[in-house]
Order: structure tokens, then C-alpha cells, then sequence
């Protein structure tokens, strides 16, 4: 899942990136209101945790933006603790969650994995379809008839991307937009290579190729 973070307290950014890296987020990086506005309505991200003290133009005033200009993407804002009006005010303007500083790095991820998961329609932290369960706490992938199999780093984000999005054909390039942050491998064939890994572990029936478009979740060969 790729996330865009907008903070202007640089030394928390890196330290929420890092973290959010750990547990499979690709993650975009702004400091100031103007440059997020933009970046929000020019790219593609999953999510947005957006701080509402920025330099430049006002965390409440970027997210009207985006409302006003028909951007959905799910927003969790971080506010004050103490400062109730800021967290009515961000709901009001259309923002997904709030969440008060300071705050535990877990809670962040678990509001974040659940605006994320309420926008593509799942209430529960099992992502399933087609004889496919997900489980996001555990990243364990079940099919009928086979035994759950723990998955790992890439794979867990291909198949999360997958499960968010099973009806959509994925391009290779947006598929590299969510998954990674290193520019060697948006370059290289690390999506053939985790698309194959896959496919030994569950069938070929799993990941389909639709072939100058990209991949689609398919079905798992019983």
C-alpha cells in the first residue's frame, strides 16, 4: 500500500516512515500544506495521514481541497490530543479518522489498516475472494482446501494489493507505485518474479497475466 505522509515535524515523519516501512507501507513523504495538496491530487496513493499545524497552508484547508475537488482518498488526520474542535472540524471536512499526539507508532497502523481496508469495503481485518482469506494481523493467506501459508515482505504486499482491488486489472508500473520505494526495483522484475513465487505456492490460476495490461487476481486450483 502506498502512503502518502504529511508532517511537518521532520524527525517524526522519518520515524513514522520507518515504521510504516516495516510493516509493508510505501511511504511518500511532505512537510508543508501546498506541496501535499498537490501531491495528494496529482498522484495515487492508499491512504493519507495528514497533520493539521502545516507551514504553507492549513492541514484542514488541504483536505477541503481535495473533498471540494472529488479526491476520496482515505484521510487519517492527526491532531492534538487535547484539542477536541480540531477532530470535529477534520470529520466535518470529510477526513476517514483521527488520531491524537502523541500516540503508541501500533495504533497508527492498526487506524491506518483499517480506513484503508473500510474503503475498499471490508470491515474486518480478512481480506478474502474467490476461495482466498487474507489475514492482515497475521499475513497468513488461506485457500479452500489448503493449509493457511504464512507470507512474507513483497509477497504480502502483492497479494494485499491484489485482494484490495480483485476485479481491477494492475498495471506492472502501479503495481511498483504501491509495493516499493527503491527506484532499482520499480526497474527490474521483481513483480514477475514475486508473481511466479506465488503461483508455484497456490497454482497458476492465482495471478492472471492480461499481457500488455498487467496482472488480476484470479482463482486458486483446487
Amino acid at each position: 500500500m502506498r502512503i502518502l505522509l504529511v508532517e511537518d515535524d521532520q524527525s517524526l515523519a522519518i520515524e513514522i516512515k520507518a515504521a510504516l516501512n516495516k510493516v509493508g507501507y510505501a511511504v511518500e513523504l511532505s512537510h508543508d500544506g501546498i506541496d501535499a495538496e498537490f501531491m495528494g491530487n496529482e498522484e495515487t496513493f492508499d491512504a493519507i495521514v495528514l497533520d493539521l499545524g502545516l507551514p504553507g497552508r492549513p492541514g484542514l484547508e488541504v483536505l477541503q481541497h481535495w473533498r471540494q475537488g472529488s479526491n476520496d482518498t482515505p484521510v487519517l488526520i492527526l491532531t492534538a490530543r487535547d484539542n477536541w474542535n480540531e477532530r470535529v472540524d477534520g470529520l466535518k471536512a470529510g477526513a476517514d479518522d483521527y488520531l491524537g499526539k502523541p500516540f503508541h507508532i501500533e495504533e497508527l497502523q492498526a487506524r491506518l489498516e483499517a480506513v484503508i481496508r473500510r474503503h475498499h469495503g471490508y470491515s474486518e481485518n480478512i481480506l478474502s475472494y474467490a476461495g482466498l482469506s487474507l489475514n492482515t494481523d497475521s499475513q497468513q493467506l488461506s485457500a479452500t482446501g489448503k493449509a493457511p501459508v504464512q507470507l512474507r515482505g513483497i509477497e504480502y504486499r502483492l497479494m494485499r494489493l491484489l485482494l484490495m482491488n480483485p476485479q481491477r486489472i494492475l498495471s506492472k508500473s502501479e503495481i511498483t507505485d504501491h509495493i516499493y520505494e527503491e527506484d532499482f526495483q520499480r526497474d527490474s522484475n521483481v513483480v514477475e518474479v514475486y508473481v511466479n513465487k506465488l503461483r508455484q505456492r497456490f497454482g497458476k490460476g492465482l495471478i492472471e497475466t492480461h499481457r500488455g495490461q498487467g496482472y488480476k487476481l484470479g482463482r486458486v486450483e483446487s
